[in-house]
């Protein structure tokens, strides 16, 4: 966009990334649906602000994660409830059981690396500069997650949508 471009009275971004988040929710709607249960090899890396309005994790976690979180979702999960607005789902870190509830509008990243899908949204004006963070590492019975995938990593299938604001 060009600095004669005009501010647009639709706001297009905000439309585009509640469609984005909606994807999310379909996708575990439909996980929920089936018994929970994820065909084939799918997994999902699910990042979200540990501060956004709506998410409720045990202290502990708030603790280690004051800013962004990143949960998987594959082999040990329990209780994943689906609504309009959000998910919650019980996981275990350490052994130790976990209730988490995330509101689609906290969700910054959405990967599934079975099939090279990755979902990434705009944070808030309040959060453009998200401090580095470890990933959750909740338990897996491998540890064969990777959160990269393999190394092909050109980005072809991760959607990002940035609606340049002028300043």
């Amino acid at each position: 966009m060009s600095e004669d471009t005009p501010d647009s009275l639709i706001p297009y971004d905000e439309i585009v990334q509640e469609a984005l988040r909606a994807v999310v929710g379909r996708v575990l709607g439909e996980i929920e649906q089936g018994g929970s249960e994820l065909p084939g090899n799918h997994h999902f890396y699910i990042t979200f602000k540990t501060g956004a309005a709506g998410v409720s994790i045990p202290p502990h976690l708030r603790e280690r994660f004051p800013d962004e979180m990143t949960i998987v979702l594959q082999n040990k999960f329990w209780d994943l409830d689906v609504r309009d607005d959000g998910f919650s789902v019980g996981l275990s870190f350490n052994q130790i059981p976990a209730k988490l509830q995330v509101p689609f509008a906290a969700i910054t990243a959405f990967v599934d690396p079975a099939v090279d899908f990755g979902l990434q949204f705009q944070a808030t004006a309040g959060d453009m500069s998200p401090e580095a963070h470890e990933h959750a590492e909740n338990d897996e019975p491998d540890g064969s997650i990777d959160p990269g995938n393999g190394g092909d990593d050109d980005g072809s299938n991760v959607v990002t949508v940035d609606f340049g604001k002028k300043k």
